[in-house]
């Protein structure tokens, strides 16, 4: 499947959740079985040639997708959770937003010193948060130095913003606007 025939899978809804956004929705992509197969094998080849022996998937389209392409590479997945959702001791991280702040953890036993890890996620806007997973996996011992993304938006930064993390960023397709 191309790029293009990919992109025509999402579904952009104008003025959500704020009018003048164009929301990219994946639930449409999701819900096309040869869209979603050549999604997930789109990103596993990119996370497999970035080298990974385990896939990270944020909270919640990150678990979509990155679970998925744990499988297709016969890798474990790493979940990076909102604040309080995980059983064991965690350790975590709280980053900025656009307005206000959030928080990610993980279970530090997840990932081995020195493990080379890819993180996952459906979209790329600002690059906060999978800067923000970067750091806490690096925190946790791992190295993070690729993340994959089935969609980037490039007007807002984020691949720029992740190479400062010193993170290379790779998507399927991108979209103009926000």
């Amino acid at each position: 499947m191309t790029a293009d025939e990919l992109r025509g899978l999402i579904r952009t809804v104008p003025d959500f959740p704020a009018e003048g956004i164009q929301f990219r929705d994946i639930t449409t992509l999701i819900a096309d079985g040869r869209g979603l197969r050549a999604a997930v094998e789109g990103l596993a080849g990119l996370a497999r040639a970035a080298g990974a022996e385990a896939i990270v998937g944020m909270e919640a389209r990150g678990f979509i997708f990155g679970a998925a392409v744990a499988v297709e590479l016969g890798l474990g997945f790493v979940p990076v959770r909102k604040p309080g959702k995980l059983p064991v001791e965690t350790i975590g991280i709280d980053y900025a937003l656009e307005y206000g702040s959030d928080r990610l953890e993980m279970d530090p036993a997840a990932v081995s010193p020195g493990q080379r890890v890819v993180v996952v996620d459906d979209l790329i806007a600002t690059g906060g948060t999978a800067c923000a997973a970067a750091r806490l996996l690096r925190k946790a011992g791992a190295v993070v130095e690729d993340a994959v993304f089935v969609i980037d938006l490039p007007e807002l930064g984020g691949a720029s913003a992740l190479r400062e993390c010193g993170v290379a960023t790779h998507a399927l397709v991108d979209f103009d606007g926000h």
